[in-house]
This record gives C-alpha cells, sequence and structure tokens, in this order.
C-alpha cells in the first residue's frame, strides 16, 4: 500500500472533517493507497500543538510556506479561509504537491481560474471538497436521473437555511466569523452555502446557462474583531435567485442566515416527466421518490432507507436499516479521490469542475447588483 502524506492546514472545523476521513478510509475501504498525517499547519502554536495531538499528526508548521515547501508532503489540504485558498494552492502546485482544497474553490472567478491554471500547468492532481455529493441519498439521487428514471426534468429547486447571524452583535472577522468580513470571504450565502447547492445541482441536471438573482444584507454594520472597528458589512446575508439549464429546466435556489429555527437545512427536489426525487439533509439517509408509473392504487411517495449493500456506498458499512451521518460523506469523498489516483485518474470535483459553481456564483452576485439576468 502506498502512503500519501498529507499537509494539513488549519485547525478548525473543516481541517476535523477531513482529518477524520484521512484516519478511518482505510478502516472502511480496500485502497491502493494510505493517507499518513504527516504535518499540520496553523499560526497559534497552542491551538496547532493540541490538534496535531488529538488526530495524530507527526509535526507542525506555523508557516505555510515551510509546509508547502517540505519535501515529505505529497498532499497539500486547504482547510484555510477563502481569501488563502488561491496563493495556497498556487504555491503547492509550483511545488509539485497534489492540491485539495475545502469549498468554495476561490473568492471569485478571477482566483479560481488562476488556481485551475496552475495546477493544470504543473500536472498535479486536484480536488475541492464538495462531499454532498458523497452522502448515499445524494449519490443515489444522481443515479436514478442518469438511468433515466425521472425522464425529461423539468423543475430543480434547492435551499440552504441557516440562523446563526441573526444578533446585530454578532462580529464579523476573526477566527470565528471571517464568513462575514467581504474581503476573507468573497461573498455571505451565495459562496457558503449556495455553492454546495449549485455543485450538487450542476452534478445532478448540468449546467446552469442563465440566471437572475437578488440579495440583500439585513445588518449593515458590524464590529470588525481584525480591526476593532465598527464597519459597513460587505456580504449577502440573503439570496434567492432563478436559474435555467441547458438541459431546459428551470430552477428556483435560496439561502438565507436569517431563517430562524434553522441550523443547516439543505433540501433539494427534483421534477421530471416520469418521476420526481427529493432529499432533505436533516435526514439524509432518506431519499423519497415518486413514480407516477406505479399503479393509482398504490401511486404516492416512497420513502427510501439508503442503507442496502447495493446502493451507494453503503456496502462499505453496516448492516441494512443501519445508518450513517454527515462525516462519512468526507470518508466517501477521499476513499473516491484515492481511488481515482490509483486509477491514474484525477478526483473529482476537480478544479476546473468547481471553477464552473464559481462562475454561476459569480454571475448570481452580477446578477443581484444589475437587477438583469445574466448568461453564463
Amino acid at each position: 500500500m502506498k502512503k500519501l502524506r498529507i499537509g494539513m492546514l488549519g485547525t478548525g472545523f473543516m481541517a476535523r472533517t477531513h482529518s477524520n476521513a484521512y484516519r478511518r478510509v482505510n478502516n472502511f475501504f480496500n485502497l491502493a493507497y494510505e493517507p499518513e498525517l504527516t504535518a499540520v499547519c496553523a499560526r497559534n502554536p497552542a491551538t496547532l500543538k493540541a490538534f496535531a495531538d488529538q488526530w495524530g499528526y507527526a509535526s507542525t508548521e506555523t508557516d505555510w510556506r515551510k509546509l508547502v515547501e517540505r519535501d515529505d508532503i505529497d498532499v497539500i489540504d486547504i482547510c484555510l479561509p477563502n481569501n488563502l485558498h488561491a496563493p495556497v494552492a498556487c504555491a503547492a502546485a509550483a511545488a509539485g504537491k497534489m492540491v485539495f482544497t475545502e469549498k468554495p474553490l476561490a473568492r471569485e472567478t478571477g482566483e479560481a481560474t488562476a488556481m485551475c491554471e496552475a495546477v493544470e500547468k504543473a500536472g498535479v492532481a486536484n480536488m475541492v471538497w464538495y462531499n454532498y455529493r458523497r452522502v448515499p441519498a445524494v449519490t443515489l439521487a444522481k443515479q436514478l436521473v442518469d438511468e433515466g428514471r425521472l425522464g425529461r426534468i423539468f423543475h430543480y429547486r434547492a435551499n440552504f437555511l441557516q440562523d446563526w447571524t441573526i444578533s446585530p452583535d454578532c462580529p464579523q472577522g476573526g477566527n470565528g466569523t471571517w464568513r462575514l468580513d467581504v474581503a476573507t470571504a468573497g461573498s455571505g450565502v451565495t459562496g457558503d452555502l449556495l455553492a454546495h447547492c449549485i455543485d450538487t445541482a450542476i452534478w445532478i441536471n448540468g449546467p446552469i446557462t442563465a440566471v437572475t438573482a437578488m440579495t440583500e444584507t439585513f445588518i449593515k454594520e458590524r464590529k470588525n474583531l481584525d480591526t476593532g472597528t465598527v464597519e459597513k458589512v460587505g456580504i449577502d446575508d440573503a439570496c434567492a435567485f432563478l436559474a435555467r439549464f441547458k438541459n431546459g429546466s428551470l430552477a428556483i435556489f435560496e439561502s438565507t442566515r436569517y431563517a430562524r429555527g434553522h441550523k443547516a437545512l439543505y433540501t433539494f427536489e427534483i421534477n421530471g416527466e416520469n418521476a420526481s426525487i427529493a432529499w432533505d439533509l436533516h435526514d439524509l439517509h432518506r431519499l423519497q421518490y415518486f413514480d407516477h408509473d406505479d399503479n393509482s392504487l398504490i401511486r404516492g411517495w416512497h420513502n427510501i432507507h439508503v442503507t442496502d449493500g447495493d446502493q451507494p456506498y453503503m456496502d462499505k458499512w453496516w448492516v441494512p436499516g443501519l445508518q450513517i451521518g454527515y462525516e462519512h460523506s468526507f470518508v466517501h469523498q477521499a476513499a473516491d479521490a484515492f481511488e481515482a489516483l490509483a486509477k491514474g485518474e484525477n478526483p473529482t470535483p476537480s478544479f476546473r469542475d468547481a471553477l464552473e459553481t464559481t462562475k454561476v456564483c459569480d454571475a448570481v452576485l452580477k446578477s443581484a447588483a444589475t437587477g438583469q439576468w445574466v448568461n453564463l
């Protein structure tokens, strides 16, 4: 089994999910590669040591440039704020490292394009962690669409709702709330939450060709933890947009951090000529399926419990009826990445794949600013 020496950048929430995936993947999947937690990098030495000890990283760095330059690192995994994705990824590619990064790929299309060009010029493997593709029920939804079970697709609708920024006392900037600082994040719910919805939609239903959008920033000023001053808020707190797909179907997308009572409500529904499917992150192991070809006596929505061994990924886990959770989607993505590498293929979604989502996000923000349809 070939070792893949991991250099992790960051010690936050996403660094934990990725580290857990690396630790668990070979316990459940028979792979040609085995990740080795070689080094982790962050600025705070105390937090860094605690993270390294907890997850089993062999060494630490406080300067990402030193980590990128190390000869004993094969994969640079970027779990940093969005403004650091491009410089780290481009430097890592130039150093000949494989580059994995948390979503979104970058703050905007220019940065994302530069990242694509850097990894492609260097010829290094690259991947973006859009993990919801690897939830078994979501993978099954794509399988049903690809098999033509829904027939012609008419509608796609998705939302991602949260409520954690409603208080005007919630700051922007700093370690915990950098997603509210436009200079660091690039955008608000569009790049953070809708990016997930858009990636899933493109993966299942094909390219998006046009959008028209509206956004709102409900709290106009917040204290910035980095500067200590009250500053204008530049990110979108809420976004809703209409879209057209290349296959002729129509879409509605909505996201907000102001939906009281929702912590992470991600849902999608697809309506086709013959059937419909629906999925809810809060019940992530279930897929709702309606088939119009069913006899009228029993025609209705079926609740598919995605736990059987012939359903995506589930043969690697427990017996039918015993479900898995959010963290397993990252294990699946790591397994798929290593299987692709063993075949000499690039993992998916690649930087080039994720660039398409970034382009849609930029088009959404442009439409909201101009009040016009934007073609892609």
